[in-house]
């Protein structure tokens, strides 16, 4: 069976497809062009070595054919992403290491005189914590006269975001998640203060593209004509790349601590707890060969680590965007390519979103785990985010995985603290009522308490009747 990617139509040259667990591309005759003269490009063999992009090859004619009936003049195979995300599930380490990388990547297509025709941050995915660039029909070679296309969406997608968060301390993500193509000049520009005009890029890349936008939005000016009539050259392009570089280099994430940030030094686990929730941990990881496990409220990643040793590949979350940063900027410095770490607050989880609802999946749509740790989290679940215990433990039953789960009672000082300042409202945050929704739901194959007695964990797999 042949799957069409959804979000793949707004390339008309190639579209992307898969056929049992390989990824394709079919290319129409222009693309297929494009890509015979990337192959011969010494850019294009040194990104394949350093893993830059995307492993892919040529099908032979005859399976190609075969795949897709001939529609395509020629298909690629492409090295399939353990796990797909998006921009504005990402830290800003991770958007700006994305963005550094895109940037090199045009820097070394200009010198043998190809371009990026566009520059969307979800051309870049990741395998572990290294950025890799997987839409490889956006190669082409340089339109002569021509400005760079893709400006416009990397300033949107990328340095605009970056600059908010920088410049302003304003979360990049939610405004991701609520604009597809990124944030608008008009919009970055109003969201910045007239002080910020003194801020590095502000000026050039927010302030005058904000202008140029209102000037030529009603017009029937051909601002692409004009510029090819006044000798717009390659060199104005590699000048500007070079430029957004340095600029992007220098953006730095403001603040250095947040609400749960510290919480892997600063919590009420006992030396011995610590321990033996750890031991617990390696001994369902190690129990049997994972395919993708599930770290939700992962915090800075001691138990993603544990559940890789028996997984082989671990998407590690938690709402706390400084405590994933951490982690990311830790696997980056060690080369990790087992953990992907992301932004996700599981009470408000990414949804399907995009043309028709399917350009951008849901969490859960882009791969099921078969192993779920959530270890210390249901009681933010039910006390703050107010999620009645059964519907928090059928969603966890819903993904079909095999569990693991904490349950810190009312007696712990987390759950003391959350309740101090709320109205209790949570008779169903019961360790009894608890045992039975999870039992309901699960087969509990391990209970074990912790020795403080105010936290019991729990190995749990799915019901098949």
């Amino acid at each position: 069976m042949v799957r069409t990617e959804p979000g793949s139509f707004r390339d008309r040259s190639a579209r992307v497809f898969y056929s049992g667990e390989g990824v394709y591309r079919g290319l129409s005759a222009a693309a297929l062009s494009e890509w015979e003269s990337l192959e011969r490009t010494r850019f294009w063999a040194e990104l394949k070595a350093k893993g830059h992009v995307v492993r892919t090859t040529r099908l032979e004619e005859r399976e190609a054919a075969s795949l897709t009936a001939g529609a395509f003049p020629a298909v690629l195979s492409h090295e399939a992403v353990p796990f797909i995300s998006y921009p504005y599930e990402w830290t800003f380490g991770m958007l700006k290491d994305a963005g550094l990388s895109q940037l090199e990547i045009l820097s070394a297509a200009l010198a043998e005189d190809f371009i990026l025709k566009d520059a969307s941050a979800f051309n870049t995915q990741w395998i572990g914590a290294r950025p890799v660039f997987i839409d490889i029909a956006s190669f082409e070679r340089v339109p002569s006269g021509e400005p760079w296309a893709g400006y416009r969406q990397f300033c949107q997608m990328f340095l605009y975001p970056l600059m908010l968060q920088a410049y302003r301390g304003v979360p990049f993500q939610p405004l991701l998640r609520g604009a597809i193509d990124g944030i608008p000049p008009e919009i970055c520009n109003r969201l910045l203060s007239t002080r910020d005009l003194l801020r590095a890029g502000v000026f050039s890349h927010v302030f005058l593209q904000a202008r140029l936008a209102a000037r030529y939005a009603s017009t029937s000016v051909d601002v692409k004509r004009e510029l090819k009539s006044v000798g717009f050259h390659k060199e104005l392009i590699r000048a500007n790349v070079q430029g957004l570089l340095r600029l992007v280099a220098k953006l730095e994430r403001q603040g250095s601590r947040s609400e749960w940030s510290e919480y892997a030094n600063d919590n009420s686990y006992t030396d011995a707890d610590q321990a033996a929730k750890q031991e617990f941990v390696a001994t369902v990881a190690r129990s049997k060969a994972w395919s993708l496990a599930w770290d939700i409220g992962c915090n800075t990643g001691t138990f993603s680590r544990i559940a890789a040793s028996g997984s082989k590949y671990v998407v590690a979350m938690d709402f706390d965007e400084l405590a994933v940063e951490r982690l990311y900027r830790a696997l980056r410095a060690e080369g990790h390519k087992s953990i992907l770490p992301l932004c996700m607050n599981l009470a408000d989880p990414s949804p399907n979103l995009g043309w028709r609802g399917l350009e951008r999946l849901d969490l859960a749509g882009r791969g099921r785990p078969d192993l779920v740790l959530c270890l210390a989290l249901i009681h933010h679940l039910v006390i703050s985010a107010n999620i009645p215990m059964d519907e928090a433990i059928g969603w966890l039953a819903s993904l079909g995985a095999s569990l693991v789960i904490e349950f810190p009672t009312r007696e712990d000082p987390m759950v003391k603290r959350l309740l101090r300042n709320k109205r209790d409202v949570y008779a169903d945050y019961d360790l009894a009522n608890f045992e039975r929704r999870l039992a309901d739901a699960f087969v509990v194959e391990r209970r074990m308490p912790l020795e403080s007695g105010t936290r019991v964990l729990y190995f749990a797999t799915p019901r098949r009747d």
